[in-house]
C-alpha cells in the first residue's frame, strides 16, 4: 500500500489513546510488544521505534516482529545501557532520528499503533527534551494509539497520558547475580 492509499483508507481505530508503561520492574517492552501482537492480530498496522536497542542489539522480539504482517520497526541507539550524564553527541543524534521517524510514522496515516520503546530513558538521560514528546503527543492524530515505554517517565507525560502503568520491581534475579538470559530477558 502506498502512503497515499494508506491516508485514504478508513482508520481502523475510532479512538487512539496515549499509554505509558514505566517503573523499575521487568516487562515494559514486553507489555508493549504484546499489544503490538494483539493489534496486528486484529488487522491493525504497527510501527515500533526502539530508542535504546541499536541494530546490533540481539532481542528475540525483533525476530518475531520482523516476520509479522503490518509491523514496521526502526532501531536507533547503540548496544548497551545509556549512562545518565555521559551521553554523546552521536547518541543524541540517534535519539533525534528516532523521534523524527516516530513522528513521521504517527502522522503518515499508515499506522494505527506507534510504540516508542525506551523513550522515557532517552528523556531522563537528556538525549532529548521532554518538550519534543509533549509536542508529539499534542500532534497525535485521534485515531492513532501511542505507547511510551521506559523507566523514569516524566511527570508532564504522565499527566498527558490516558493510561499509565507502573511496573514495580519487588524481586529480580539480577540482584542475586543472575545475568540476562537469552530468550527470556532479551
Amino acid at each position: 500500500m502506498t502512503p497515499e492509499e494508506a491516508k485514504e483508507q478508513k482508520p481502523l481505530l475510532d479512538k487512539g489513546l496515549v499509554s505509558i508503561l514505566t517503573g523499575a520492574g521487568k516487562g515494559k517492552t514486553t507489555s508493549a510488544i504484546g499489544t503490538v501482537i494483539r493489534a496486528v492480530g486484529h488487522g491493525l498496522r504497527a510501527y515500533v521505534v526502539f530508542f535504546a536497542k541499536g541494530e546490533k542489539f540481539e532481542h528475540g522480539e525483533f525476530n518475531v516482529l520482523a516476520n509479522l504482517p503490518n509491523v514496521t520497526m526502526a532501531n536507533f541507539g547503540r548496544r548497551g545501557w545509556i549512562a545518565k550524564g555521559q551521553t554523546t553527541p552521536e547518541q543524541r543524534e540517534q535519539a533525534h532520528q528516532a523521534i523524527e521517524a516516530a513522528h513521521q510514522a504517527m502522522l503518515s496515516g499508515e499506522y494505527d499503533l506507534v510504540v516508542l520503546d525506551e523513550i522515557n530513558i532517552a528523556i531522563s538521560a537528556k538525549l532529548i527534551e521532554v518538550d519534543e514528546i509533549v509536542r508529539l503527543i499534542e500532534e497525535k492524530p485521534p485515531n492513532v494509539e501511542l505507547i511510551l515505554t521506559g523507566r523514569d517517565a516524566d511527570p508532564r507525560l504522565v499527566k498527558m497520558a490516558d493510561l499509565v502503568s507502573e511496573i514495580l520491581m519487588i524481586k529480580h534475579p539480577f540482584t542475586e547475580g543472575v545475568k540476562a538470559r537469552k530468550g527470556i530477558d532479551y
